[in-house]
């Protein structure tokens, strides 16, 4: 198939070979849809247009301004998540929700990436996180009978997507595929030790340069050792990240040091990542603002925090959240090598 710079997807010859990805698209998303509705989930839409993108230190947003009649502007941006929005409904009443939002994220093309997306983002009031793991091994399945397969193959990995996903904590996985005791250098209160975790990495092969931070060195050891060992042959429930990486998250009941977080994997491919939510405001914004330092660090630029969004929190109650990249699972589902050979209309290069 051409690629999108090199003939448009618009050619009638280019749009018969997307077709079939874009009607298992269609199926799969009205099989959620139903799925979320028979559960008594509502569905919500969120505005994209938010004073806030978000708050991740590598994630890259879209700006723009609204104007007055009188020509002044103030700066909006093209959220990168629904979550600050979602989290306000349930701040509001709102017990269960779905939401299939469209996002824009900024510096990010390729065969798993496209400035504009899909997330389908769900919450649950006053359930634990667990119960987000269930709801991913059911929505797995659900995507692959409705496109009519029983495996999921990409870049030569092979996923089973009805068989149970296997649940393997961040620090078993360091352990596992890089010989790396990631706890080792995180303290009692969550507190890092960078020199630690250099040299374990440095030990297991990696490439540590003098500037890197320990987030750096975390990071660098997923990307090699551990993200292309996931999801193979079965998906899997990658969970209790470091407090440090789950800046949405609540700490583990009983050990600080980690998180309510996990992520799913499919033949390597990161599909979802969900947290027990973190409703201290205080403590959110300490590291949102800790999040915005590092941003500033590594690229020069910082984004607005939300204030209604750290005041809703006030409200909050107590709940677990997923977000789950629609457009790559589908991908997998359908057997397309691109997520863009599964968007409607993909953004022209």
């Amino acid at each position: 198939m051409p690629t999108a710079s090199s003939s448009p997807w618009w050619r009638p010859e280019n749009h018969a070979d997307r077709r079939p990805f874009l009607l298992v698209r269609n199926r799969i998303k009205a099989a959620f849809r139903a799925w979320f509705e028979a559960r008594d989930f509502l569905e919500v839409e969120t505005a994209a247009l938010q004073v806030s993108p978000g708050n991740e230190a590598h994630l890259h947003a879209f700006e723009t301004a609204a104007l007055t009649l009188s020509g002044d502007s103030a700066p909006l941006y093209l959220h990168t998540s629904p979550e600050f929005s979602c989290k306000k409904l349930l701040a509001a009443g709102e017990r269960r929700i779905f939401d299939f939002g469209k996002v824009w994220r900024n510096r990010e093309r390729g065969a798993l990436h496209h400035p504009e997306f899909t997330m389908l983002e769900w919450y649950r009031v006053g359930e634990p996180y667990q119960a987000l793991m269930d709801d991913c091994a059911a929505l797995l399945a659900l995507a692959a009978e409705t496109a009519g397969t029983r495996e999921f193959r990409f870049r030569g990995q092979v996923c089973d997507p009805l068989a149970a996903p296997e649940r393997v904590t961040v620090a078993e996985a360091f352990a596992r595929h890089a010989g790396v005791d990631l706890l080792a250098s995180i303290g009692p209160g969550g507190e890092t030790d960078r020199d630690t975790l250099a040299a374990s990495a440095q030990a297991a092969g990696i490439r540590v340069a003098d500037d890197d931070t320990w987030a750096d060195v975390f990071s660098r050891v997923i990307v090699e050792k551990v993200e292309p060992n996931l999801g193979i042959g079965r998906a899997t429930i990658l969970c209790e990240y470091p407090t440090a990486e789950a800046a949405l998250a609540r700490p583990k009941p009983g050990d600080r040091r980690v998180a309510e977080r996990f992520e799913l994997y499919a033949c390597g491919v990161e599909l979802a990542n969900a947290f027990g939510e973190l409703t201290d405001a205080g403590e959110q914004r300490r590291r949102f603002e800790a999040e915005m330092e590092e941003k500033a660090r590594v690229y020069g630029e910082r984004y607005p925090l939300d204030e209604d969004f750290l005041a809703a929190l006030a409200l909050m109650p107590q709940a677990s959240g997923s977000a789950l990249g629609f457009d790559r699972l589908v991908m997998l589902a359908a057997g397309a090598s691109r997520v863009d050979q599964v968007l409607w209309t993909p953004v022209a290069e």
